[in-house]
């Protein structure tokens, strides 16, 4: 038994070492961050452009990130004009980045359980949209490939950003419209060497003052 016990001592870090990621191992960081404050009309209704107040959200997240001590690897941005144009803003403060445009991350809705919700969406518009975020999140959510730490920023939309989170807290994808998302707040999404993922932060807005913090088209104020 004394033997038997030594041996699997012996063994165990070995083993444990195996399954669990070390501090040694590289990480890949995504920071999402939900577009800035844009025109809401009717013709179309998803291709406002961002306002006067949605450009300084934007130059105040870049500022934000770029006061981070990291190497920013990339910055994506949906297809989206107010996507986009958050991230053609951001561009300047990342130096050597180019911004490159995914049509998968453009905001759809996704199935929820709000049933006023549902009724207004063509039949399988919710299916489509998430078979194209599947794609999305595989694409984008995965270990670091390059031997050393990676970070990566993400320009998309609220609906994105918590359909996300669910998948990372593996939740019930049906919860996310029970988050609020404030526009160019930064959510930050750890993925480990071994594809686990922790959420290390959520819509943090802390560097947009109060009086210029917008939740989906509504002034903080209003």
């Amino acid at each position: 038994m004394t033997r038997l016990i030594l041996l699997l001592l012996i063994l165990l870090p070995a083993t444990a070492s195996a399954v669990l990621p070390t501090k040694d191992e590289p990480t890949r960081t995504i920071v999402l961050i939900r577009h800035g404050e844009y025109e809401h009309g009717d013709e179309p209704p998803d291709e406002g452009h961002l306002v006067t107040l949605g450009r300084q959200q934007s130059r105040l997240v870049a500022e934000r990130l770029d006061a981070m001590p990291v190497k920013w690897d990339s910055i994506q941005a949906s297809t989206l004009n107010r996507a986009r144009e958050t991230g053609e803003i951001m561009l300047p403060w990342f130096d050597g980045l180019e911004l490159a445009l995914h049509d998968d991350i453009r905001e759809c809705t996704m199935a929820t359980r709000r049933q006023d919700i549902m009724e207004e969406l063509d039949p399988g518009e919710a299916e489509e949209c998430e078979a194209i975020l599947e794609g999305a999140y595989e694409r984008i959510f995965r270990p670091a490939t390059q031997g050393r730490d990676e970070f990566d920023i993400v320009v998309c939309h609220g609906n994105i950003i918590r359909w996300v989170v669910c998948k990372v807290l593996d939740v019930d994808s049906l919860a996310w419209l029970q988050m609020s998302v404030a526009n160019c707040s930064i959510t930050v999404v750890q993925v480990r060497a071994d594809g686990s993922m922790k959420l290390v932060s959520f819509a943090d807005s802390g560097h947009v003052p109060y009086a210029m913090t917008t939740y989906p088209g509504t002034l903080a104020e209003q």
